[in-house]
């Protein structure tokens, strides 16, 4: 079982830049990592995705030259950093691992691939 915690999520103006940080319990070289977001009164999407193993990332279109998505050396931290962030980029962003390992998940970011989920950390931007 893998866990996972989310922080760095507040209040931000637009135009600011944010870093949010999830921690695993485990290393999580071999699994695919994902950070999706769900907005008030909007399904949950998904924002970006790496796989350590094939060095791989992916970002949904909305968010591409804003989001980047990065990995700490010992493969345990998974960051999302924001800039500029905009108004709606407030959600409850949700960070998550697939339910298999040794899976490329990048290409796709399907939400129902991932088994292990944070509880989530709240991004608010003010214009």
């Amino acid at each position: 079982q893998v866990q996972l915690v989310e922080s760095g999520g507040g209040s931000v103006q637009a135009g600011g830049s944010l870093r949010l940080s999830c921690a695993a319990s485990e290393n999580i070289y071999a699994r695919c990592i994902g950070w999706f977001r769900q907005a008030p009164g909007k399904e949950r999407e998904a924002v970006a995705a790496v796989y350590a193993r094939r060095n791989s990332t992916g970002y949904a279109d909305s968010v591409k030259g804003r989001f980047t998505i990065s990995q700490d050396n010992a493969k345990i931290n998974t960051y999302l950093e924001i800039h500029p962030v905009k108004p709606e980029d407030t959600a409850i962003y949700y960070c998550s691992a697939a339910s298999r390992p040794w899976w490329d998940c990048t290409s796709t970011m399907n939400g129902a691939d991932f088994g292990y989920w944070g509880r989530g950390t709240q991004v608010t931007v003010s214009s």
